[in-house]
């Protein structure tokens, strides 16, 4: 089993910065995929940026140049930094981590999720 702990959320103008970060424990061989996805009120769960044990990255079109994703394989963690933060980033984010074989997803795990408010 593998547990994820994320920290980073909070309260901030819009225009502001946050970095999230989550760190994963227990049994982590072979998560080659970890990232970001968000939840707002009466929407449903959304991919906001994922990163490979490669380095690849995706990103969702709606924050594109504005966060980052990046990992320390060395810490286990992934992070996600998010600069010129508007309102409609509110939301819950929540941590992920895969085991991901071609086109399969072996392994998915999910972080207790961390509020991010922007307010206006």
């Amino acid at each position: 089993q593998v547990q994820l702990a994320e920290s980073g959320g909070g309260l901030v103008q819009a225009g502001g910065s946050l970095r999230l970060s989550c760190a994963a424990s227990g049994d982590i061989f072979g998560i080659n995929v970890m990232g970001w996805y968000r939840q707002a009120p009466g929407k449903q769960r959304e991919l906001v940026a994922v990163i490979t044990s490669g380095g690849t990255t995706n990103y969702a079109d709606s924050v594109k140049g504005r966060f980052t994703v990046s990992r320390d394989n060395a810490k286990n963690t992934v992070y996600l930094q998010m600069n010129s933060l508007k309102p409609e980033d509110t939301a819950s984010y929540y941590c992920n981590m895969k085991r991901v074989t071609g086109l399969t997803t072996m392994s998915n795990y999910w972080g207790q999720g961390t509020q991010v408010t922007v307010s206006s």
